[in-house]
């Protein structure tokens, strides 16, 4: 018995264009595609874009890999990179991401992706690249997921650090312990290429206290 083609795929998106090569000889590569997805061994992200099921590959697809691929430019950010961080203690189902297209959201069979639009000039600012089971995807650092946050939440503390510890302590849940340990060169360009500059600045003035 052959080995299924879909199998070299596993645990990573891929697209229909992959998918219809792997089935050269096939008259209706699409009416195969929806096959495969009636069947359960492919699962559609969007348009185009699948994963193959753990069932026929034994592996899990990280929905980080998805993240960047379903919208994108784009890296994972917000509440779940300050979660995966142990930045704050409540668990996060949504994967959030930041993007410099329009605001967007994609609902599909792994959970639901959230997109927020920044400006170009602050969208690379601590990014990286992370390498996990041989796949690779970008992510916010610690300092740049509690800027993406902060930039994202539509509550804006007054400008008294007083009032901002309250925000990171109360409604955050932000551990401060972790706070005190970010790297302020990376917040203090952050707050030179977006919004929100004065509390950006404010801080780095908490983290040098």
């Amino acid at each position: 018995m052959s080995r299924n083609p879909l199998i070299q795929f596993a645990g990573v998106p891929v697209s229909a264009s992959d998918i219809k090569s792997c089935f050269p000889d096939l008259a209706s590569p699409d009416k195969k595609i929806q096959a495969l997805e009636k069947q359960g061994e492919l699962l559609r992200l969007k348009r185009n874009l699948y994963i193959v099921s753990k069932e026929l590959t034994g592996k899990d697809t990280d929905a980080r890999i998805c993240a960047n691929h379903i919208y994108g430019p784009s890296y994972v950010s917000i509440q779940w990179a300050l979660r995966f961080y142990g930045m704050i203690p409540e668990q996060v189902f949504q994967m959030t991401c930041v993007t410099t297209k329009h605001s967007r959201s994609f609902k599909t069979p792994i959970g639901e992706f959230t997109y927020m639009q920044v400006p170009e000039s602050y969208f690379p600012i601590g990014v990286e690249c992370v390498e996990e089971n041989g796949a690779s995807f970008l992510m916010a650092s610690r300092e740049k997921a509690l800027c993406d946050t902060i930039l994202y939440d539509s509550f804006v503390p007054s400008p008294s650090l007083k009032a901002l510890v309250a925000y990171l302590e109360e409604d955050m849940r932000l551990d401060m312990d972790i706070f005190k340990e970010l790297n302020t060169e990376i917040i203090f360009e952050c707050a030179k290429a977006g919004r929100k500059a004065q509390i950006f600045n404010n801080l780095i003035k908490l983290i040098k206290q």
